[in-house]
């Protein structure tokens, strides 16, 4: 008798255990549907916020916004256009489209910068001439080898800014490369630069007095990137010894700081979710 209820108590004791494996495994399989399933409506969404930036025009999203109190004359090049401040002798920013293709062209760098005739308020070379600052892209030369043309207009002064040569040469040119890496992975980018004209600009430079600014923007947008992500950098006309991780800013920051609004073409929960964004190390994986 004291052998069977041995045998009976420990039949016993060992049911509630097996209980127990059973709800773990039933814990264990409705997170794991919980997560597949999760995994799936973030799949569909994705999914659809790039089907729905598929059917929106190229040309819309380098549209910008500008108060309509900020001076501004609209010229289209081969490659950028340029929205034009005769007061600031500036562009307020220039706007282009770099493909995987264009990042890769090889039409020969020329640098010969001139004035643009047809542009009221476009500075002269003597106004740069012994200044003490480059001749700075917007649009970069280096995003325009695809055709002789873009090469010729991106030297046109209506595109150019006074920046410091350790800007110029630094870590605005850091990121120029780093966004033809990004097209080549990406397919296309929509990316727009300019001074940030909103700042107070104590100097200016040449006989037209054009002004210095005192930082500048570009925001990039990688619409078919899965999913879209945008991403703006504002960096200072200074000797800096920031990395690119630590210049970057959401492009609602940009917006903020600028009074332009980027992107709004976008259906307006895309729009709203990746003008949020400003996660470099996610833009700087070599594959999404």
């Amino acid at each position: 008798m004291g052998k069977n209820t041995h045998i009976y108590t420990a039949r016993r004791s060992a049911r509630p255990r097996k209980r127990k494996n059973r709800l773990a495994w039933g814990v264990g399989a409705f997170i794991l549907l919980i997560g597949f399933v999760a995994a799936e409506i973030s799949t569909a969404r994705q999914d659809s916020a790039t089907n729905h930036i598929k059917e929106i025009d190229i040309a819309k999203l380098l549209l910008v916004a500008i108060p309509d109190e900020t001076p501004e004359i609209n010229k289209d090049y081969t490659g950028f256009s340029v929205s034009f401040n005769p007061a600031h002798h500036l562009p307020n920013y220039v706007a282009w489209e770099l493909t995987a293709a264009k990042s890769e062209g090889d039409v020969p760098r020329v640098n010969k910068f001139r004035a643009d005739t047809d542009v009221y308020g476009c500075p002269t070379l003597d106004d740069y001439r012994n200044s003490g600052f480059d001749r700075g892209h917007m649009a970069p030369a280096g995003d325009m080898k695809w055709d002789r043309q873009a090469m010729l207009d991106s030297h046109y002064l209506t595109n150019i800014c006074p920046q410091t040569h350790q800007l110029n040469g630094g870590r605005w040119s850091t990121l120029e490369t780093k966004c033809r890496q990004w097209a080549l992975r990406d397919s296309v980018l929509i990316i727009i630069a300019g001074p940030i004209l909103s700042d107070e600009l104590p100097r200016a430079i040449g006989r037209m007095q054009v002004s210095v600014p005192e930082r500048f923007f570009k925001v990039v947008l990688a619409p078919f990137a899965e999913p879209p992500r945008a991403i703006g950098f504002i960096m200072p006309n200074s000797v800096n010894i920031d990395g690119l991780e630590d210049l970057t800013v959401p492009v609602d920051r940009v917006e903020q700081i600028t009074g332009f609004d980027f992107f709004s073409a976008l259906p307006d929960s895309i729009e709203n979710q990746i003008e949020r964004q400003s996660n470099f190390r996610d833009w700087n994986r070599r594959k999404r």
